[in-house]
């Protein structure tokens, strides 16, 4: 049986599920908002108890990284990106959940040849291009300003 591009265009349109654009945005908006809300918590919490700003920034973002990793491994993390959608892909917590994640899928294959080779599956081209960036744009900030800064 052959169809057309109209008829199975109008095929998956049929049997394709409802979007609800609105409020998914608005979860997104919601839960993206928590998490950075939290980081920003999380910053004014370690600054009060005695850190300077810059290990404050530091301890929040490593307060982040930790609890999506544990709530990655919990399996807690995905629920909440099936309801929050790209709200947990607040970079931070996201990156940290991509990095988890394979080393999850894969650890019943080694530590070796599963969870250390298959851990960085995701975010390994994040962190390659985003070094290569960093190296471009320090050299072009080197090059267009003086020599004396």
């Amino acid at each position: 049986m052959k169809i057309n591009k109209k008829e199975y265009s109008y095929m998956v349109e049929q049997a394709s599920p409802p979007s609800h654009l609105g409020k998914n945005c608005l979860w997104a908006f919601i839960i993206g908002g928590s998490i950075c809300t939290l980081g920003e918590w999380l910053y004014k919490f370690y600054k009060n108890i005695g850190f300077i700003m810059s290990d404050a920034r530091l301890m929040a973002s490593i307060s982040l990284v930790g609890l999506a990793a544990v709530l990655t491994g919990l399996g807690w993390y995905s629920r909440l990106a099936k309801k929050a959608g790209a709200g947990t892909l607040v970079p931070i917590t996201g990156f940290a959940n991509a990095v988890v994640s394979p080393a999850m899928e894969f650890r019943a294959e080694g530590l070796i040849t599963g969870t250390g080779t298959k851990m960085f599956i995701i975010a390994g081209p994040v962190i390659v291009y985003g070094i290569l960036a960093s190296v471009v744009y320090g050299l072009i900030l080197f090059f267009i300003s003086p020599m004396g800064r």
